[in-house]
């Protein structure tokens, strides 16, 4: 026999017999309930106001739910102004079973046995007792999934693309056979599948039938879905708003997606990344108009809000690797009314002194930019005092996940340190290289980065030989959760001076190991060989780290605590390099503009512990 339950008060959109619309269309659609038909007592008494004490025996995974949905719960802590009086009382435990069996139907208990009594304990207080057999959870038996619409006629003609998604829809339906049928998974599988299909090309998608017919029974559940997917949306013009000073060409060269490409959502969601990190706009949009009128050449809409032509930014900080420092910075986003982007920066510290500036154009074809930059520092660290600059010319692309920088640089650099003074130059052609597979790129917790770096070219030195020289050095980062609430990451990163041993290249091509994002227990670039009592650059360098970390409670999950090990050096050949132990534990914040990390390390080598603070992700 098929009937339907009453509706008491339930957990928003968790009503198994309520009607919730999605798409045009019950969420619920043709819910049968098959069993033996109950009858409720009836009870009264006389009108006289008492308060009352509710005993709820259930199992405990289901005494939450009652007790928080309940009318008798949630009657029974009302003001005195609403005191619930016997008769009234009367009609709430009567009308308990019912209730609480509706709401243990949405937890997938069809054939529940609830009984309700009243009694007065020795103080004179009404207690009315709800004793809950939930008997078996019902269990998803069969799974029918049927699209119709133009997805199921392009899969039919062996669209590779259509056939794909329509088996992805099918084979990843979150509410399989043999899963506990609950009101929560069947609403969140239909909206997961939904939407999935909505995102992959076809935004008019809806459900043009949901079913699920419960056999009371046997426990088992038989699940009916059926998908209209609508139109293939097929991108069209891109449609500019909101551009004051620059040329709607900047925009359109972000995109990667031509009239014709079809419809993905997470084409749109990349194209207004970039937009945003181009540096020129405070805010920007991109949709999709739906309209299934234009779903051949659908209008892509893109909505901006420019930032102003210039700007300027002083800063005051304490850095672990080079101490207390204050920074202004300029930017001006058309110089000269030109389609480029100028940046002045400049750096005065306790020790170090810099200036850097770049020159690049607004976004050309393939992504790609063309740059021109500079920069020049002095640069103390223990008894050295390293002063250099650098020219340089290039371009740069930055796709979805591969950045790619090419570049010739002409570097100078002079060391005085105790063991004498060092001059040196080199002209290079460069190559680096970054990919990024990683779920956020500002606070990463799964995933990995690799960084690569490449160059050849020739120097000048005026204690050693001129000659040729490569340079390559590659870092590799992995983030894995560990179980829901622990992550770790592990970095690896090597670096190498291809050259003979008499040719002397600047300082700023060589390599030391230390600091923040090096070896943690040591200061900043204090690794390295020694010569004459002072520590040098050498032409290798490796280091490495591995960290643990978990959120300090789940009230504050943004701030975690950690415990890490780091170790590394740099030398001259790889059989002198010689590891450099540190280890500590340290506090992590999480914060909007990327992971502020606060470490206490102690360097075994130094026997000294250290203080490091540092923000940011180095790729």
């Amino acid at each position: 026999m098929t009937r339907r339950a009453p509706r008491p008060a339930l957990p928003a959109g968790a009503a198994v017999l309520a009607v919730a619309l999605l798409g045009g269309c019950s969420a619920l659609d043709g819910l049968r309930t098959e069993r033996p038909e109950g009858a409720e007592a009836e009870a009264g008494a006389a009108p006289t106001r008492a308060p009352y004490r509710l005993e709820l025996i259930a199992p405990d995974a289901l005494r939450p739910l009652l007790a928080e949905h309940l009318d008798l719960s949630r009657f029974r802590n009302a003001p005195d102004t609403e005191a619930i009086d016997n008769s009234e009382l009367a009609r709430l435990a009567a009308a308990a079973p019912a209730q609480a069996r509706a709401l243990l139907e949405t937890e997938g208990y069809f054939a529940a046995q609830v009984e309700s009594s009243r009694r007065v304990d020795a103080d004179g207080q009404p207690v009315v007792q709800i004793k809950v057999e939930p008997g078996p959870r019902s269990v998803v038996e069969r799974v029918e999934f049927v699209v119709d619409g133009e997805l199921q006629r392009l899969a039919a003609q062996s669209d590779e693309g259509a056939a794909e998604l329509l088996g992805a829809l099918r084979r990843d339906w979150p509410l399989g056979e043999g899963k506990a049928f609950r009101q929560p998974a069947w609403a969140s599988a239909k909206n997961t599948t939904l939407a999935r299909a909505r995102a992959e090309g076809y935004p008019a998608a809806a459900w043009a039938k949901t079913e699920a017919r419960v056999d009371a029974t046997s426990h088992r559940v038989a699940i009916r879905v059926e998908l209209d997917s609508g139109a293939l949306f097929r991108l069209g013009e891109i449609e500019v708003e909101g551009l004051q000073r620059y040329d709607a060409s900047t925009v359109r060269r972000l995109a990667t997606f031509g009239r014709g490409t079809p419809y993905s959502e997470k084409l749109l969601l990349d194209y207004q990344e970039r937009l945003l990190k181009l540096g020129l706009f405070e805010s920007a949009s991109v949709e999709l108009d739906p309209e299934p009128a234009t779903a051949g050449a659908a209008p892509v809409r893109v909505r901006v809000r420019e930032l102003t032509l210039q700007q300027a930014t002083i800063g005051v900080g304490v850095s672990a690797n080079t101490g207390p420092r204050v920074t202004l910075e300029h930017r001006h986003r058309r110089p000269f009314g030109l389609d480029w982007v100028a940046t002045n920066k400049f750096e005065v510290g306790s020790s170090i002194k810099s200036w850097s500036g770049e020159l690049i154009s607004h976004p050309l074809e393939g992504l790609y930019r063309n740059l021109v930059a500079g920069n020049a520092e002095r640069l103390r660290s223990g008894e050295e005092i390293r002063t250099a600059w650098t020219a340089r010319l290039g371009r740069t692309q930055d796709t979805p996940r591969i950045e790619r920088l090419y570049f010739a640089e002409l570097t100078h650099a002079r060391v005085d340190n105790p063991a004498g003074r060092t001059r040196s130059e080199a002209v290079t052609g460069n190559y680096h290289w970054i990919y990024r597979d990683v779920d956020s790129v500002l606070l990463p917790t799964d995933g990995w980065t690799l960084s690569l770096q490449s160059a050849l070219g020739r120097s000048r030195n005026s204690t050693e030989q001129n000659g040729p020289f490569g340079r390559g050095y590659g870092r590799v980062t992995l983030y894995q959760p560990l179980g829901s609430t622990w992550y770790g990451s592990a970095r690896i990163e090597a670096g190498n001076l291809f050259a003979a041993n008499n040719v002397g290249v600047p300082d700023t091509l060589l390599f030391r190991a230390g600091g923040d994002d090096s070896v943690r227990g040591y200061a900043y670039r204090t690794l390295g060989p020694v010569v004459d009592g002072a520590v040098t650059s050498g032409r290798v360098m490796f280091t490495g780290s591995a960290e643990i970390a978990r959120p300090i409670s789940a009230q504050r999950p943004s701030l975690w605590w950690a415990a890490f090990v780091d170790a590394g050096n740099a030398a001259n050949h790889w059989n002198e390099l010689d590891l450099a132990w540190g280890y500590g534990l340290g506090m992590r914040w999480r914060s909007p503009v990327g992971p502020l990390r606060v470490d206490l390390a102690y360097g075994e080598e130094v026997r000294k512990w250290r203080l490091h603070l540092s923000v940011g992700i180095a790729f």
